[in-house]
């Protein structure tokens, strides 16, 4: 099967050093409005993939994401902020990153070329048939993603991938493949741009599809957020207004009592 990396095709820009500041961020902004479009087309294949990630989280399993540089920091990224949002345990979302916590903030040369270390980091949350791991990879020739992804396979383990290369390697290994074609970058070659969106924009649509089909959602608001600042507490009280017809007063009394909105609400009704 034909594969073209376009990740790393020369962009259609050039002299870039030469353009204002004001050129500069049109042009940008001009790529970036494609990424939509590409996450449009891909939508058949992020439905099947959600199908499977709510699946699994329904019988008691977990969703990992595991990837490499930008990839590998946004699937952290949105398994950091589903417990804060939707009132899970942390360990329901877990997401890892080729060279450890410390890849986090600073790269570490040559994690992403192990074909070892991603099953091995793997099994250290003792990996198991009930749960999903999707692989992120711009490229979609990760070494570190795609060898974790063949154990996952051969272990009976569902998994999925965002790539923004067509028939990658990574996307014929997953079971679930999506594929976001964006074309080469403004800046050739650097994927933390309209790659690196496009899979924030899937990452957001997997996470917040299967939490709300987890039940964490009721109506359109986060009923299970954690009260963890003042700006939340006041969200969650004017939440309890409008759904209870109270006071502010009354809301704020009901939080602290009950911990959380739903727990607010259904003990209010009874």
């Amino acid at each position: 099967m034909k594969f073209t990396k376009t990740t790393e095709q020369d962009s259609k820009y050039n002299h870039l050093e030469m353009m204002s500041v004001s050129s500069i961020l049109r042009n940008i902004n001009s790529e970036d409005k494609t990424v939509p479009l590409a996450v449009e087309k891909a939508l058949p294949q992020i439905v099947k993939l959600t199908e499977q990630i709510v699946d699994k989280l329904k019988t008691g399993g977990r969703l990992f994401y595991i990837g490499a540089g930008t990839s590998g920091r946004l699937g952290i990224l949105d398994a950091s902020e589903c417990p804060p949002t939707f009132g899970v345990p942390h360990e329901l979302v877990v997401g890892l990153i080729a060279g450890g916590d410390i890849a986090i903030r600073k790269a570490v040369e040559f994690a992403e070329d192990s074909k070892n270390q991603g099953w091995l980091d793997l099994q250290a949350h003792k990996i198991s048939e009930k749960d999903v791991v999707v692989g992120i990879a711009a490229s979609g020739t990760t070494p570190y993603v795609i060898a974790a992804l063949e154990k996952c396979n051969e272990n009976n383990i569902i998994t999925g991938s965002i790539s923004c290369n067509e028939n990658s390697p990574l996307s014929n290994t997953a079971a679930f493949s999506i594929d976001i074609v964006v074309g080469p970058e403004f800046v050739t070659g650097s994927s933390r741009m309209k790659a690196g969106t496009a899979q924030k924009m899937v990452l957001n649509m997997l996470s917040t599809a299967t939490m709300i089909q987890l039940g964490k959602i009721k109506g359109n608001k986060m009923v299970d957020m954690q009260l963890s600042n003042k700006k939340l507490v006041d969200r969650g009280e004017k939440m309890l207004v409008q759904e209870l017809n109270i006071d502010q007063k009354e809301a704020s009394e009901l939080l602290q009592k009950f911990g959380n909105v739903r727990n607010a609400i259904q003990n209010y009704k009874k």
